[in-house]
C-alpha cells in the first residue's frame, strides 16, 4: 500500500495559524501553557504520526483531499522538527524563568511561521541548503 506523500495545504496552513496564534497570546500574556498546543500536536506528529491539529482541520475540507495544492511531506516533517525544536525551547525556557531566551526562540518561530503563511518558507531554504551541502560532501569524498 502506498503513503500518502504529500499534505494538502489548508492542513499546513491551519497548523501554522495555529502556532502562529499561540506564540503570540504566550508573548502577550507569558502563559507558557499556550505553547502546549502546538508543541504536543508537533511531537505527536513526529512520534506518532498523528496531527491533531491536522485531523480536526480535515473535517472541514469542502474537496477531495487530493484537489488541493499539495505540501511535500517530507519537507513538511523537516520544519515540524525546526518548529517543535524553538517551541521546546522557548517552553523549557519560559518555565525556567528565562524571559529574554524564550522570547528569543518565540520570535524564531513566530516568524517562520508567518512567512510561511506569506509565502516564504525559511525552513525549505535550510533544508535545500543542507541537502546541498550532502551532496557537495558526497561530491568530493
Amino acid at each position: 500500500m502506498r503513503t500518502h506523500q504529500n499534505i494538502p495545504r489548508p492542513l499546513v496552513r491551519s497548523n501554522q495559524w495555529v502556532i502562529v496564534i499561540s506564540v503570540i497570546a504566550f508573548m502577550i500574556t507569558q502563559q507558557s501553557v499556550l505553547l502546549l498546543v502546538p508543541l504536543l500536536s508537533g511531537f505527536s506528529s513526529l512520534f506518532l504520526n498523528v496531527h491533531p491539529i491536522m485531523e480536526v482541520t480535515k473535517r472541514f475540507l469542502r474537496k477531495p483531499m487530493s484537489e488541493y495544492v499539495q505540501e511535500d511531506k517530507q519537507q513538511q516533517r523537516f520544519n515540524q522538527i525546526l518548529a517543535v525544536s524553538m517551541l521546546s525551547m522557548a517552553f523549557v525556557s519560559s518555565i525556567l524563568g528565562w524571559t529574554w531566551l524564550s522570547l528569543l526562540f518565540s520570535v524564531m518561530v513566530l516568524t517562520a511561521c508567518s512567512l510561511a503563511i506569506m509565502g516564504f518558507c525559511i525552513g525549505c531554504t535550510i533544508h535545500y541548503h543542507i541537502s546541498l551541502w550532502k551532496q557537495h560532501r558526497i561530491e568530493n569524498s
